[in-house]
């Protein structure tokens, strides 16, 4: 159904594919529209629990397509300064909401990335809750090479995943940091020998996932962004009105059976 991706949903778990491989997965302006509607889909459907992203060939993802920094490049030659200016913002603020549409999904989003993880790819995979990598995958802030400041997310979220002084030495060099390295700082939650290794624990880590309350996941999520992105004490007066809005639900007594009777709870979707 989409030109640069493929989409599974089996057992709750959606398996989202970026499927450019002639490409490197290299993200053109259909791909960019597609991973939008992809994940706002994703993120309304009541069968998915939790989603895991991949990618086809040789790399996971070559970040954003060279024609499209050929059109940026371009563009300085067309007409009225702020008209220029507002139609670029137009256009930045676009591909940002995109990467956005990872991090708003309300499942959780596992990436899998073997080898390159390159400019925009590390810009998809920091909006993504946890990433599993191989030993030979690379992540590498590419744009300070392209003469630009990374601007679809890396730079906002990259210091909130690993400590600031590696975002900034990722953000600053552009070096490549392989999959043990990026265990070892934080940027991977996992690193596995190969492809087929990491596919694996990623799918079990998807299942167990899958196998919890739905409404627990996604509030979950939820409270772990607002966190985030508040104060301890601001994050626990939201917790006291959320859960005041959220803890009965008939996934509370489900628990509560199963584990009385030393059975797995079976969730509705």
């Amino acid at each position: 159904m989409y030109e640069a991706f493929k989409v599974d949903i089996q057992n709750n778990i959606a398996h989202v594919v970026i499927n450019r491989p002639e490409k490197v997965n290299s993200l053109h302006q259909k791909a960019w529209d597609e991973i939008k509607e992809i994940f706002e889909q994703l993120s309304d459907n009541s069968e998915v629990r939790v989603v895991v992203l991949s990618g086809e060939g040789k790399h996971f993802c070559a970040g954003i397509d060279v024609s499209m920094l050929m059109d940026i490049g371009n563009f300085s030659a067309k007409g009225c300064e702020a008209r220029k200016r507002e139609h670029f913002i137009k256009g930045l603020a676009f591909l940002q909401d995109c990467v956005s549409s990872i991090e708003k999904c309300k499942k959780p989003v596992i990436a899998a990335i073997h080898s390159g993880c390159i400019g925009g790819g590390v810009d998809i995979a920091t909006a993504c809750d946890m990433r599993f990598c191989t030993e030979d995958a690379y992540f590498t802030v590419k744009e300070v090479d392209m003469g630009l400041v990374a601007d679809i997310g890396t730079m906002q979220r990259l210091p909130k995943v690993i400590p600031y002084g590696m975002a900034a030495e990722m953000a600053y060099t552009g070096r490549k940091v392989f999959g043990p390295e990026a265990k070892t700082i934080g940027l991977a939650n996992h690193c596995h020998a190969d492809k087929a290794a990491m596919m694996e624990a990623v799918m079990n880590m998807a299942a167990l996932i899958a196998s919890k309350s739905p409404v627990v996941i996604r509030g979950t999520k939820h409270i772990l962004q607002h966190t985030r992105d508040h104060s301890v004490n601001e994050g626990l007066q939201y917790i006291q009105a959320w859960n005041a809005a959220m803890i009965y639900s008939d996934d509370l007594m489900e628990s509560f059976q199963a584990f009385m009777a030393k059975r797995q709870a079976v969730y509705q979707d």
